[in-house]
């Protein structure tokens, strides 16, 4: 039977997440290590989303919004706003520093906010690769609509799909909306596999399942129905038998390398964002070591 993950509340730059990833029953569904649920928050005029300069090293963060907007910059010296159903890839590999605000514009008047982040570790072999970004937008992602179901793969392979994003191991990312009474088969049934209800509600397996839970499925879990109309999300990968370590934004297959992380950060050796680099997010303390992803 397809078990269920409930998310915890979090506070990150003045908004609150929902957070499936990582979690005590479950750290990894296929490469993806974090997924956090971003609102959906609304702020009046003059309040928004504030995240200061902070490091990531060891992982891509995959930005995808369903409402509003948020303003990225990094230390290779990128800008850009990201808009609903565009792509933010930013790979860390060695080290990246990137700050998520908003625009005069959008801080001006009332706005909201709501969407999904998620990081996606980067396999040993290419852990310390030297740091890139790439940015989608929505019109270049590939997407089908049949029988009412419209598909969009945000990252990987699924149904005979390939979104141009570079990715380092075998992973699926797909948005799905569907009217009530579809039946959607589930993309590359051997490999680890959740679901994630954005709204409406679904049966597998005889079981419903409702927005805000990550639904983790087995193989036999083939098909899912829709009992309202619903959007939800796939994603997945290869099972990783060698998991990593994380310690706040640091993920790595070595200890010792998450400790020169947070020496980096601490002593300021991490590259500053240009235009951006008057604040920054201190080191947490008083935070348990490095452990190991189950």
């Amino acid at each position: 039977m397809a078990q269920i993950l409930n998310a915890t509340t979090h506070d990150i730059g003045g908004l609150t997440v929902n957070r499936l990833l990582p979690h005590m029953k479950k750290r990894m569904v296929g490469p993806f290590i974090f997924f956090d649920h971003m609102g959906p928050t609304h702020f009046p005029a003059g309040q928004g989303i504030e995240v200061q300069p902070h490091p990531h090293i060891g992982l891509s963060t995959l930005t995808y919004l369903f409402e509003g907007h948020i303003l990225h910059r990094d230390s290779l010296g990128n800008k850009l706003e990201i808009a609903p159903g565009d792509v933010n890839w930013m790979t860390a590999g060695s080290g990246i520093v990137h700050s998520e605000r908003e625009s005069f514009e959008v801080r001006g008047v009332d706005h909201a906010i709501n969407g999904l982040q998620t990081w996606i570790a980067l396999p040993e072999q290419y852990s310390d690769i030297d740091p890139s970004f790439e940015h989608i937008g929505r019109h270049d992602l590939p997407q089908i609509t049949h029988n009412g179901v419209m598909t969009r793969v945000i990252a990987g392979e699924a149904y005979g799909l390939e979104s141009p994003i570079t990715t380092y191991s075998a992973m699926f990312y797909v948005d799905v909306i569907a009217p009530i009474q579809r039946t959607i088969t589930v993309p590359n049934p051997d490999q680890e596999i959740a679901l994630y209800v954005v709204f409406g509600e679904v049966t597998i397996s005889g079981a419903s399942y409702s927005p805000g839970q990550l639904v983790l499925l087995e193989q036999q879990d083939a098909h899912i129905t829709t009992t309202k109309d619903t959007r939800l999300i796939l994603l997945g990968g290869d099972k990783w038998e060698n998991v990593p370590y994380i310690h706040w934004n640091f993920v790595s297959f070595s200890k010792a390398r998450i400790e020169q992380a947070k020496q980096d950060w601490r002593e300021g050796n991490f590259p500053s964002i240009p235009d951006d680099d008057r604040e920054f997010v201190p080191l947490p303390t008083g935070k348990p070591k490095a452990q190991p992803l189950r």
